[in-house]
């Protein structure tokens, strides 16, 4: 035998570089004994015999009846469509078996905590890649980077006292927002079967299908009824978008000077603005405007 040995080619299908050094013999000498092929790769008698057990488990090699036993290559073609089904198949096995696993992971108010800030800003990113239809966001500051897109539904509510800058403002209105007094916690949750909630400046408790899952949701839900639109909806009537938009953080229990900071402007231009929306509504106060804007549907 040359002391040359070519590389092996059936480790990723299970065999182990002995066993295909084996086979390639048998290929080259087919109908030999043990004891020929012993001789053929220079390896004690129980060596051999081990590997070509090997062999007949694999589908490499079939023995043949009689004395001495003399083993019969397979053809190669066959052989290695064999090992490939077996291959997977044991993968499809694997993934059931992984589904009963998450089955298991994921009972009632199971979950999982991520540390540490780069760790937690990973998974916030995955979460969102993730997402096939919607997700919910309770927020407040420090703001949890949200990277809307890919057709996926983002609503929002927004801690009221977090919003206290325009370009802040500005970025909240890009995604489907409202704001509220008082946002009691920062939480994720993607398309109603995962959540993410922060419990501590570098902890994430992640929950899956749960009782406190079910719980959250509830609780956005309840809290986004409760909330004021951001950016109103123009569906005609005497008011601008911008009346609208100035209407509703009133509405939300906003000062003039606290709107007049979070729209950037002069505290007397929202004084005029609000004598004209008023005027414009036939209201004496602000929550009568609020009220009359809703009924006529100037408010979404």
């Amino acid at each position: 035998m040359h002391s040359y040995q070519p590389a092996p080619v059936l480790e990723a299908l299970g065999v182990c570089s002995e066993d295909e050094q084996l086979y390639r013999v048998l290929l080259a000498r087919p109908e030999s004994t043990a004891t020929d092929l012993a001789a053929l790769v220079d390896w004690p008698a129980h060596r051999v015999s081990r590997h070509l057990r090997s062999l007949l488990s694999l589908g490499l090699a079939s023995r043949t009846p009689g004395r001495p036993a003399r083993y019969v290559p397979a053809v190669p073609e066959a052989a290695v469509e064999l090992l490939a089904l077996r291959k997977q198949a044991a993968i499809v096995e694997a993934r059931l078996g992984a589904s009963v696993l998450t089955a298991e992971f994921r009972q009632p108010d199971a979950f999982t905590v991520i540390r540490g800030t780069e760790a937690i800003a990973q998974r916030f990113y995955q979460a969102q890649q993730c997402a096939r239809e919607e997700v919910l966001v309770l927020d407040r500051l420090p703001y949890t980077l949200l990277r809307v897109g890919r057709g996926v539904s983002y609503r929002t509510i927004y801690d009221m006292a977090s919003l206290a800058e325009p370009d802040e403002l500005v970025a909240a209105r890009s995604t489907g927002c409202r704001m509220l007094r008082d946002v009691p916690l920062k939480l994720m949750l993607v398309d109603r079967r995962a959540a993410l909630l922060p419990t501590a400046p570098d902890v994430v408790v992640e929950l899956g299908p749960s009782s406190l899952l079910d719980a959250l949701l509830r609780l956005f839900d309840l809290l986004w009824h409760q909330s004021s639109p951001l950016t109103p909806t123009l569906s005609g009537g005497p008011l601008s978008s911008e009346d609208q938009q100035l209407l509703s953080l009133a509405a939300a229990g906003l000062t003039d000077q606290a709107i007049a900071r979070r729209l950037g402007v002069a505290q007397r231009t929202v004084e005029r603005r609000m004598q004209r929306i008023l005027r414009s509504l036939d209201a004496t106060t602000r929550f009568q405007a609020g009220l009359r804007a809703g009924q006529q549907g100037l408010l979404a």
